[in-house]
């Protein structure tokens, strides 16, 4: 079996036509006096081709083999195939045979709409003093497939090496599927192929490529950038072929349009080719697997962010469409942005995941958090449309985007993290304000909520929150509790849990106490619970303890009252983070929601990151203010239930 980087090719004809003749004397390099019925496949080193790309020569002959066996060749698995037709210049009956028998076969084996490369190859012309290539271009308009026609003679050796190349060229550079010699222009699809080429390289988004970036682009597809003199004679080419494709003294679309299409015409298919493939395209011009979708290993406990460089590009990105410099996409910015794109990556329900302006544009916060979020539950569909933005122009692909955080119960035992996404699940009892919690993290109160479309509505929103200095996404999903109270692998899978109640319902704790007790109980994931709708009177609930008692007897921090019909509780976002971040330190945690930490503490938790050392005057410093809180502590404890 050839390897899928070599060339195969198949030499198939009328009996006589000189198809084993051919071979031998590409290979011998003179005409051979006896001629098998058939020669052995053979294979043309890398290094002596000009492609330098190995390549398999077979002969079918009908004399040793049946049609069953030419339809096990035709269809062998190669998709580096190509096929030659193999005529006599001077027996009309064979070059008939073409049009009647041959590429008929070929069509009704491989379907009608197959794209593999046929050349037509007319030998034996040492026996004719004029050439038949004017009655072979019919066939080659009539046949898509039929890239070209040359003719050569095995006797003499004329043209024989040329034959070949040919034959290896129509495989590795294929007309058909990026000109239409009919319109004498390049197919639809190789224009919307090379547009997209366009608007990747055109990095300051003015419809032009510049000189500047015409060297990148170079670079990028020939791993060398063009001569000043080889960029202005191209220039010239185009002022004097095409009136607009040469404005401010840069190549527009039009212009690079027309440059490939001259290329093609010209006989310079692989230039073409070379950029195409160089930014992801196969043979039938569509983003192949292995570009848009590098292999990503993920463990069990781990998740996926944007690196530093995943964050600059898609930055940059943002910045680049940004016209207006307003800070936000208009909805005519993030179409262009996504222009390169087969289809928009987000829904309308985008608006209520992440922070807009008023008009409901997305910020540039938004925007990355929005990618930061999708990273987290979807990291392919960021690899693939890193890649269709171009990603790979600037890296070599787009692993070097993404990272891999280590195993959480690796985090739990050095208790720390250095996760910069946090996930945040949401539970509570219906119209408790849950959608209301979701979006006070994007600074929304209940006054703006009331005006969203429900239909809308996002079970997800996130937004940065600020953790001891550190900049940290808490991403918060509202869990919709199945039947009998169940939550899936999945739906427990999180980093914080947060369990709503509402202070004007006596039945909603009662389901928060519930849902601990049942999943979080046995757990390592720390826990807040929250009490809603604070503005309001609060009531009596029907269960056996109040919230703070229940918090009390299982350890857990007090209630958080959360409120949000004017002002907003904004700090219990944090608090919400900084429990994921510091899942190991409850008590220090359980301070911070009681108390203003003292200096202290933020300086015992920066040591907790690795950021600076303390030296051991800082630690004894740190251990004696620990000791001085948990004994005051535990004195108002004391005092407190003697008072009740």
């Amino acid at each position: 079996m050839a390897n899928k980087k070599d060339v195969r090719i198949l030499l198939l004809g009328d009996p006589g036509v000189g198809k084993t003749s051919l071979i031998l004397s590409l290979v011998s390099e003179e005409f051979p006096e006896e001629v098998p019925a058939k020669a052995e496949e053979i294979t043309i080193p890398a290094d002596v081709t000009p492609e330098r790309v190995p390549t398999h020569i077979v002969d079918y002959t009908s004399q040793e083999e049946n049609e069953e066996c030419m339809n096990e060749e035709i269809l062998k698995e190669c998709r580096l195939m190509s096929y030659a037709f193999v005529y006599s210049v001077f027996d009309e009956d064979t070059i008939e045979r073409i049009t009647t028998h041959w590429l008929p076969y070929l069509q009704k084996t491989l379907g009608g709409e197959h794209r593999t490369p046929v050349i037509l190859v007319g030998n034996k012309t040492d026996l004719l003093d004029f050439s038949t290539m004017e009655s072979m271009m019919p066939i080659m308009n009539d046949f898509a497939e039929v890239e070209t026609c040359v003719e050569c003679s095995a006797k003499t050796l004329k043209n024989i090496s040329e034959m070949f190349y040919y034959a290896q060229k129509a495989v590795l550079h294929p007309t058909a599927p990026v000109y239409n010699p009919e319109e004498k222009e390049l197919t639809s699809t190789c224009k919307r192929a090379l547009t997209r080429v366009f608007k990747i390289c055109d990095m300051d988004n003015d419809n032009l490529l510049s000189d500047e970036e015409v060297h990148e682009f170079q670079k990028h597809c020939f791993n060398a950038p063009l001569h000043p003199q080889a960029l202005e004679d191209v220039k010239s080419i185009v002022r004097r072929n095409i009136s607009d494709g040469i404005m401010e003294n840069s190549i527009s679309l039009k212009g690079f349009l027309f440059l490939h299409t001259l290329f093609i015409q010209r006989g310079r298919h692989e230039t073409t080719w070379t950029v195409l493939r160089s930014f992801g395209y196969d043979d039938r011009l569509q983003l192949t697997k292995e570009f848009l979708s590098p292999k990503i290993q993920v463990g069990v406990g781990s998740t996926t962010e944007l690196t530093h460089q995943g964050y600059h590009f898609l930055r940059n990105m943002f910045e680049k469409y940004d016209q207006d410099c307003d800070g936000c996409l208009s909805p005519t910015e993030l179409q262009n942005l996504f222009s390169t794109c087969p289809i928009m990556p987000w829904g309308p329900d985008v608006n209520n995941t992440v922070v807009t302006n008023p008009t409901g544009w997305i910020t540039l916060q938004g925007y990355m958090a929005q990618w930061s979020l999708t990273c987290l539950l979807d990291h392919p569909r960021v690899v693939e449309y890193l890649a269709y933005l171009g990603y790979h122009f600037f890296h070599e692909n787009q692993l070097s985007a993404i990272q891999v955080t280590r195993d959480k119960k690796i985090d739990l035992e050095k208790r720390q993290t250095s996760r910069n996404v946090f996930r945040c699940h949401v539970l509570g009892a219906k119209g408790v304000g849950k959608t209301a919690f979701l979006q006070g993290v994007l600074g929304r109160n209940l006054r703006y909520v009331a005006t969203l479309n429900k239909e809308s509505m996002s079970s997800f929103t996130i937004n940065t929150v600020q953790v001891y200095g550190q900049e940290k996404y808490i991403l918060l999903h509202e869990v919709d509790v199945a039947v009998c109270d169940m939550l899936t692998p999945t739906e427990l899978n999180c980093d914080v849990a947060c369990l709503i109640y509402d202070v004007t319902n006596p039945r909603s704790f009662e389901f928060c106490a519930r849902m601990y007790l049942k999943h979080f109980m046995e757990s390592r994931i720390p826990t807040l619970i929250v009490a809603s709708k604070c503005e309001h009177t609060a009531v009596r609930q029907d269960y056996e303890l109040t919230a703070a008692q229940f918090c009390n007897k299982f350890k857990l921090p007090p209630p958080q009252n959360f409120m949000c019909i004017d002002n907003l509780t904004r700090d219990i976002y944090i608090k919400l983070a900084t429990m994921a971040a510091y899942p190991n330190l409850k008590r220090l945690v359980h301070m911070l929601l009681v108390h203003r930490h003292p200096v202290w503490l933020e300086d015992k938790l920066r040591h907790l990151r690795g950021i600076t050392p303390p030296d051991k005057n800082m630690m004894m410093k740190i251990g004696l203010g620990f000791s001085i809180v948990v004994g005051v502590g535990f004195i108002l404890y004391r005092i407190v239930r003697a008072v009740r």
